[in-house]
């Protein structure tokens, strides 16, 4: 290429810059922008998800970005300070608990859960047959029976002295017939330990009855209605800044191992395979429309972050430095020396 050509082509590389940049500049980018997510939303109507991505693709992502992605070690620093920051926060004190979850929806909740009868009775029944609750049993049932026997019962409460004389005649036995003690407590451990499947299954059939879903109702109503007024603050007082941010480290660290389970990657392919089972063959806009997501809704979110963050890059230098090495490479080629010097 001549000098000639070459001082052309520079012009020409000029002035292509300096188009662009008016172009992505103010009314005329957001015009640009605008129109472009018509010409898309145009095109969406058309295509198919399917045609965009597959399944195997988007999971492919989720692999990489959510499962096997290294985060940095400052992030649960970072959220341990911001949890802080927000129970710290004076909205914390100004904030009631009705305020957030208002007494329709935690009615609207507790009328779900209701229905939740079969879950509610299996609970019951685990509990029962737990051994830390048999246990629980065993032990309240003893020492009230030991507690009758000597302290309690209808004969010590009415003849006066009578409680002591039967203390007294306990430890005079105890002295004569060492071990008699254990030996008694051992009779009385065995009757509870045959007795007690009967206990266990009546005190099942007591929650049966007493949880009902008017008893249950009324409960959990009443209970609201004696939070709903307090404040948020007052709700979580004796948490401290150090308990909350083990709390957050516990949880990172749960979502760390978590993530890695076969339990996450079947939810995950589930919900991606459903995902496509509905939508894939369908129009791309079937699904926005679906989320809500509308042409109104992408210019606004574009307005209020994209615009901004374009005008800070062309304040840097950024744009116009990516609109050169975009186009310095075509008016440096042989398609332009070549039409440059046909024009010469």
């Amino acid at each position: 290429m001549t000098k000639a050509n070459t001082d052309l082509a520079n012009e020409l590389l000029e002035q292509h810059v300096k188009f662009e940049l008016a172009a992505l500049k103010g009314a005329k980018l957001r015009k640009f922008v605008e129109n472009e997510v018509g010409e898309l939303l145009n095109y969406a109507e058309d295509v198919t998800l399917g045609r965009i991505t597959s399944e195997e693709q988007v999971m492919g992502v989720i692999q990489r970005i959510v499962v096997d992605m290294e985060l940095g070690d400052g992030l649960p620093e970072m959220a341990a300070e911001m949890a802080t920051e927000v129970l710290n926060a004076s909205v914390q004190a100004e904030t009631t608990l009705g305020e957030i979850f208002t007494r329709e929806q935690a009615t609207g909740f507790l009328e779900e859960a209701l229905e939740l009868r079969q879950q509610r009775e299996r609970i019951i029944s685990e509990i029962m047959a737990h051994p830390v609750y048999q246990e629980l049993v065993s032990n309240v049932v003893y020492h009230g029976l030991v507690n009758y026997l000597y302290e309690d019962n209808l004969i010590t409460k009415s003849v006066p002295g009578v409680g002591s004389v039967m203390k007294f005649g306990k430890r005079m036995a105890n002295r004569a017939v060492p071990g008699l003690d254990e030996t008694f407590e051992r009779r009385i451990k065995a009757w509870l330990s045959d007795s007690l499947p009967g206990l266990i299954n009546r005190s099942e059939q007591f929650l049966h009855r007493a949880l009902s879903d008017s008893e249950l109702r009324d409960s959990v109503m009443a209970a609201w209605v004696a939070v709903e007024d307090r404040t948020i603050e007052d709700l979580h007082e004796g948490l401290g800044d150090i308990q909350l941010q083990e709390f957050v480290v516990m949880g990172y660290e749960f979502w760390l191992q978590f993530r890695q389970t076969p339990y996450f990657e079947g939810c995950v392919r589930a919900v991606v395979s459903h995902l496509f089972a509905k939508y894939g063959d369908r129009p791309i806009t079937d699904l926005l429309n679906d989320v809500g997501v509308t042409r109104d809704v992408i210019m606004a979110e574009i307005d209020g972050f994209i615009l901004p963050v374009v005008d800070v890059l062309r304040e840097e230098g950024y744009v116009e430095a990516l609109v050169r090495r975009r186009l310095s490479p075509f008016y440096k080629s042989a398609a332009a020396r070549n039409i440059l010097q046909q024009e010469a």
